[in-house]
């Protein structure tokens, strides 16, 4: 798993900036991807993006380095910490086009599972999976059942024991109760 789902332009999210750190335009920034370092590297062009709002257009990472979990990450033009606050929410977001595709047949982008069908163990339609939320318990499948309503299916291979994106499917085990409509 390596990056989260695209948006509708075709781009997508491997971070989030959460807070300003410092004087010098440094900012926190919550990582949505399995290769932060390569993603935060030094001359890195994310798109800078705001839901429902303007977005910043293109950000230039000038320099990152890991920290308890999150990314410390600098921007070309970002020189304060006013400049830098001016960026908390963020999402940094790059074109699905830049994303090699991975070499182990078992590894995949998360947003290559947005469309799979999902099924359970034995076949049985599930639903659609229309997204992958993070949150701070693991990932969460979005299924849309049958029915019509979405189901939050944790993603850990207990549960999704199989991934199978050439074959467009994902293969649920989940217990009793997990698909059901919640009140």
């Amino acid at each position: 798993m390596t990056s989260s789902a695209p948006d509708d332009a075709g781009q997508v999210l491997v971070g989030v900036v959460v807070r300003v750190h410092g004087l010098r335009g440094e900012v926190v920034v919550e990582p949505r991807t399995d290769a932060p370092a390569e993603r935060f590297a030094p001359g890195a062009v994310l798109q800078g993006h705001r839901p429902r709002a303007a977005g910043p257009g293109p950000l230039t990472v000038t320099g990152a380095r890991a920290h308890s979990g999150r990314w410390l990450v600098l921007f070309e033009g970002v020189a304060d910490r006013d400049a830098a606050e001016a960026l908390r929410g963020v999402q940094l977001r790059l074109p699905t086009s830049a994303l090699a595709e991975p070499e182990d047949p078992e590894e995949f982008h998360v947003h290559q599972l947005t469309g799979l069908r999902a099924e359970l163990v034995d076949g049985t339609e599930a639903g659609t999976v229309t997204d992958v939320v993070h949150g701070p318990g693991g990932s969460l499948l979005v299924v849309r059942r049958p029915a019509g309503h979405e189901a939050l299916v944790p993603f850990v291979g207990a549960i999704v024991p199989t991934v199978d994106v050439a074959g467009g499917r994902v293969v649920l085990d989940p217990p009793d109760g997990l698909l059901d409509p919640q009140d």
